[in-house]
């Protein structure tokens, strides 16, 4: 289901399960599982408990000014994948804090976790 306002999209698994995808706050997620429940009752699907909501994944991205040599923070850095010819950006696993970072050379970057 894609919900317009807060702009997001919600996959609604046979087992009760939803994932919701794009929204930029907790509060967010709270508003679009709410708009879902209301058009699931309207076709008369029986919800009767509250649903939990646990945050599972959150992606945020930015830019640095400045531009990055992906060879050498490779060969500098540790829990570092490069390999240019099938992907253009640096893969940097800090596992300690289960986050993945994309480095590019202009300087975007793209966190996971």
């Amino acid at each position: 289901l894609r919900v317009k306002e807060p702009k997001s999209a919600v996959l609604v698994f046979s087992s009760g399960n939803l994932v919701c995808t794009g929204t930029k706050s907790v509060s967010q997620v709270r508003q679009v599982i709410q708009a879902v429940i209301k058009q699931l009752k309207k076709i008369n699907v029986n919800i009767t408990t509250k649903p939990k909501i646990t945050v599972q994944n959150i992606v945020a991205s930015g830019t640095i000014d400045l531009k990055l040599n992906l060879n050498f923070l490779a060969l500098e850095m540790e829990n570092t994948e490069y390999e240019p010819e099938q992907f253009p950006g640096l893969v940097y696993k800090l596992s300690e804090h289960n986050a993945t970072f994309l480095l590019f050379s202009n300087g975007k970057l793209v966190c996971t976790g």
